[in-house]
């Protein structure tokens, strides 16, 4: 079973590695490019996130025991985003994803460098993955 919390302590020190900014932007980038992409027939609305920007196709599936993440994007820095949360909380159970905070986010430095809608894109995939965990949990 993954650790998320360990996984983020991987991630602080992969991006620990870049010292200039716009070289951390560009790892984002690379991550985000290898990201598998969904299907045409699964880029549908209801599975568009609602407080993004740019469109973020949001697939949660799984159950209490493993939640599994399958998600793109149309934008290069925001499928970064996006597969960095896909590293920490996918596969693990919906308890470990409600228990553990992204402090990756503040680590790395995304919390001041990232534009305010990029923030808040950010803060809604976390805030749906998390709400979806927590589900599962009261289902269980």
């Amino acid at each position: 079973m993954p650790d998320p919390r360990a996984i983020q302590d991987d991630i602080i020190d992969s991006f620990s590695l870049f010292s200039e900014w716009m070289d951390r932007y560009q790892y984002l980038i690379d991550l985000g490019k290898k990201l598998p992409t969904l299907d045409e027939s699964e880029r549908t609305d209801d599975k568009l996130l609602a407080g993004c920007q740019s469109r973020v196709w949001l697939h949660l599936e799984g159950d209490k025991n493993e939640v599994v993440i399958r998600a793109n994007s149309d934008a290069a820095i925001v499928s970064g985003l996006i597969a960095l949360l896909i590293q920490v909380y996918s596969g693990c159970t919906a308890r470990q994803i409600v228990e553990t905070e992204p402090f990756f986010i503040q680590a790395i430095g995304l919390g001041e460098h990232l534009s305010p809608t990029r923030a808040n894109g950010l803060h809604a995939m976390v805030k749906a993955i998390k709400a979806h965990a927590q589900k599962l949990v009261n289902e269980a």
